[in-house]
């Protein structure tokens, strides 16, 4: 370990003999070592039955936009968004039906009534079924009744096959049509109140980092880095998302490898982590070198780093989601990254959107003609990769305002210093 690096760790633990200890200290013990985190969330606000009415209110005025007459939910991130509703989806059916009137059913076997309802948080009518009796033929039979057996209804668009193969077959006069232009429409715009949450659980993640960061030592695996980082992020008050850690020669792939992996002397450590609050997610990644970077190492990082701020500066309000994607390719490829897609290089987007999901439509992709509008939040990502050697991920999420882009998280300043 470089004076600089055991400079920066006690910075991070307040103590130089605290620093002394960790090399002794198994996993377990460290990853317990969070007495002193503050809870982060304690004063977090969950979305509530008004926030939940305004996104039936839109939904209602997007479904007349587009000529859909009612909208099929299941269980998963957008049931929960307009209902409330978590529920895990398996065989039997369990769905959100809503129409352009704003009228809203739950279908659901009759024997998980009581369950369903007690994370429903809106009025709605709810349509059991019991298991000799087919769930499509209850939803055809409500939507037939408001004068939609001829109608289109849309589907939101992770909704399984069998749903969509079944509500066909109960109501053959109608046509069933994709419903993201609802459904995206709805979720891409956060509300304050979702950008509120989406911040808490930045900060937790961060302040996370910054509690683990210290605790790395030589010949710690991923899962050792990881169990620290998910205990620090509990205690923070959030709920502990995914932590990919990828050491040395890995680093060079974006998710990874599955082959033997240790801190090393010299070598990166690249750690992507996240946590919700109240079901709103943070995601963000960190590059450095555990002991002295090299050269090379530093200018890749440098680099990198650079490439998010073109990509920051590229989201202007009413430019097409694309064209962030586009700047930061045309600045790597005169650095000679790629082109394109290539390796070395960028081979993944700039960036995904986020929210109640970690992944959610749309992305800073080339071609992506969506344009940036207030509200939406994105990962801006865009890592170098050099197959063989190493690879530097920086990860910062931003959300669009009235006046252009905002950072969740303020990317650091630089390789020997990646927490701050």
């Amino acid at each position: 370990m470089t004076e600089g690096m055991s400079m920066h760790r006690r910075q991070f633990l307040g103590t130089a003999a605290l620093t002394g200890l960790v090399a002794t200290l198994p996993t377990s013990v460290l990853a317990a070592d969070t007495g002193g985190l503050p809870n982060l969330a304690a004063k977090a606000v969950p979305i509530g039955k008004a926030e939940r009415l305004a996104r039936i209110a839109k939904a209602k005025e997007l479904m007349a936009a587009n000529d859909i007459g009612a909208l099929l939910i299941e269980p998963g991130s957008s049931l929960i968004y307009f209902t409330g509703v978590r529920w895990n989806r398996s065989e039997r059916l369990t769905a959100v039906i809503l129409t352009r009137e704003g009228e809203v059913a739950v279908v659901t076997p009759f024997f998980e009534e009581p369950s369903v309802r007690e994370s429903l948080g809106i009025d709605a009518e709810v349509l059991t079924w019991n298991e000799d009796e087919n769930p499509l033929a209850a939803v055809a039979a409500w939507l037939g009744k408001r004068g939609l057996a001829k109608g289109r209804i849309g589907v939101e668009e992770t909704v399984r096959y069998f749903a969509v193969d079944g509500l066909e077959k109960a109501m053959p006069g109608a046509t069933v049509i994709n419903g993201a232009p609802v459904v995206r429409g709805c979720r891409m715009h956060k509300s304050a109140a979702e950008v509120a949450l989406m911040q808490i659980a930045s900060d937790i993640t961060i302040a996370a980092y910054r509690h683990t960061a210290p605790r790395i030592e030589a010949g710690m695996t991923p899962a050792d880095i990881g169990a620290i980082m998910a205990a620090a992020t509990a205690a923070l008050g959030g709920r502990s998302e995914f932590e990919l850690i990828l050491l040395g020669e890995a680093s060079a792939y974006p998710h990874g490898s599955g082959k033997p992996q240790a801190v090393r002397e010299g070598e990166v450590v690249l750690m992507d982590c996240g946590a919700t609050v109240h079901g709103y997610q943070s995601d963000i990644s960190r590059s450095f070198v555990y002991g002295k970077a090299s050269a090379r190492q530093r200018q890749v990082w440098d680099q990198m780093r650079k490439g998010q701020d073109v990509a920051f500066a590229a989201a202007k309000l009413g430019t097409p989601a694309g064209a962030v994607d586009d700047a930061v390719r045309s600045y790597y490829a005169g650095l000679g990254w790629g082109p394109d897609y290539k390796l070395p290089g960028t081979s993944h987007r700039t960036g995904h959107g986020i929210g109640l999901d970690g992944h959610e439509p749309v992305n800073l992709v080339r071609g992506e003609t969506t344009k940036l509008a207030p509200g939406m939040c994105f990962s801006n990502e865009p890592g170098i990769y050099i197959p063989g050697e190493f690879g530097i991920r920086l990860e910062d999420c931003f959300y669009m305002t009235d006046s252009g882009p905002k950072w969740f998280s303020e990317p650091p300043p630089s390789i020997d210093r990646p927490f701050d």
